[in-house]
């Protein structure tokens, strides 16, 4: 890999760890999309959960003391529902299968009637959350786009909802590294690859939280939809290039 390629994935760590501690989203996104371009699916979707993982778990543990923890329980036990239904499937989409549903995403989740969004405080639901939300993860790569739709009705604020999404996206990076690692292998996934990413990782989500600060619950809001639609524009284009061109 060219020093160029290092160091465009290197800044777009960092970028993405960032913009996933002020969100709670989109940065996954990101960085999937530019993990493809480098990597097959498999060894980028391994390499996206542990970046992913290093920088999720450090917001889960900063802001513990928001997690609502029986949400998190409940979505626990239904990730691990839908990882051992997956992984008797073991279906490993192609690159325009994963760009075209990074896309689809967000236009899926504006089309859901407002009234048919559950509320992740709802009892049965973060057991739902849970199994479906892994399945998308397993299935798109990143699914905290998916998970927001939950959080959507409640009353949660920036903090919470950052912290308890966090603390549930942490244990869908794992699975996701063991589903795909299970199924086709780790590569050539080696410790001077993954070292210094989590390190960057860090870096990104340790800057996060100087921003949430300041922001308010609408401008939250404000900047969270602007990136994901922006980014959901251009994983359309390139995952229908990609199936125009024969995957």
């Amino acid at each position: 890999m060219t020093a160029g390629a290092l160091a465009v994935i290197g800044s777009t760590i960092v970028v993405s760890a960032f913009i996933s501690g002020v969100f709670g989203m989109a940065g996954g996104m990101i960085l999937l999309g530019v993990l493809l371009i480098y990597f097959d699916v498999a060894t980028a979707m391994i390499l996206f959960s542990i970046i992913q993982l290093a920088s999720n778990g450090w917001r889960a543990v900063h802001w513990r003391r928001f997690v609502l923890w029986p949400v998190f329980w409940w979505y626990v036990l239904g990730s691990g529902i839908a990882f051992l239904v997956m992984h008797h499937i073991a279906f490993i989409p192609n690159k325009a299968t994963v760009l075209i549903l990074l896309g689809l995403l967000p236009f899926m989740v504006e089309a859901l009637p407002a009234a048919w969004r559950p509320n992740i405080e709802w009892r049965g639901v973060p057991l739902f959350t849970g199994i479906a939300t892994t399945v998308v993860q397993f299935l798109a790569g990143a699914g905290g786009l998916f998970l927001d739709i939950f959080f959507q009705k409640s009353r949660l604020d920036r903090k919470t909802t950052n912290a308890t999404k966090a603390a549930a996206t942490t244990v869908s990076h794992v699975l996701r590294a063991v589903y795909f690692g299970s199924l086709a292998g780790f590569g050539d996934l080696q410790a001077k690859i993954w070292a210094p990413a989590i390190g960057l990782a860090l870096l990104g989500a340790v800057l996060a939280p100087f921003v949430v600060e300041r922001m308010t619950d609408d401008s939250f809001r404000q900047w969270t939809r602007a990136i994901i639609y922006a980014l959901a524009v251009v994983f359309l284009v390139r995952g229908g290039w990609l199936l125009w061109q024969g995957g």
